[in-house]
């Protein structure tokens, strides 16, 4: 691999979970190998959502730098995570709040669909919700992830 974008100092391990940032919020992708990165193209135009598709790290980075987000623990070794993300090309359900590119990560790496990103912007509205209906202490909890993320399950809720 030859064009390295700026924020790494070499190729990626394969599998990695890769950021960029964007105007106001991070984009993200899984590396497949061979300068190549499977990613959620979300809004690839005014108003049209494109599929999930394989493009070179450069096109994913779109110029600007690229991070690799750890995760501590994963239940699939680095070949099934480019596994499960080739499994989805061509996916066009793109959904900003509920199957966006983060979602699609998280899901290659621990096979749950979530998004920090969303989950941050919507804590203030959900805390509003909650405090209007009476139910601010246990409309949401805390969920320990890799870094502050909420929870939309109220406490002692019936999931099953």
């Amino acid at each position: 691999m030859d064009d390295i974008p700026t924020g790494l100092e070499q190729e990626p391990p394969l599998g990695a979970h890769l950021t960029t940032s964007r105007c106001g919020y991070s984009h993200h992708g899984v590396y497949v190998g061979h300068g190549r990165v499977v990613h959620y193209s979300g809004s690839s135009g005014f108003w049209q959502c494109g599929p999930v598709e394989e493009v070179p790290l450069s096109g994913f980075a779109y110029g600007h730098d690229v991070r690799i987000m750890d995760h501590p623990w994963s239940p699939y070794s680095p070949e099934e995570i480019v596994r499960r993300a080739r499994s989805r090309l061509g996916e066009n359900d793109y959904r900003l709040l509920t199957n966006n590119c983060e979602h699609f990560c998280n899901w290659c790496f621990s096979g749950v669909s979530r998004s920090a990103q969303v989950e941050r912007r919507l804590w203030p509205v959900l805390r509003l919700i909650s405090y209007v209906t009476g139910t601010a202490e246990s409309a949401i909890r805390e969920t320990p992830i890799e870094s502050k993320v909420y929870s939309l399950i109220p406490t002692g809720a019936n999931i099953s």
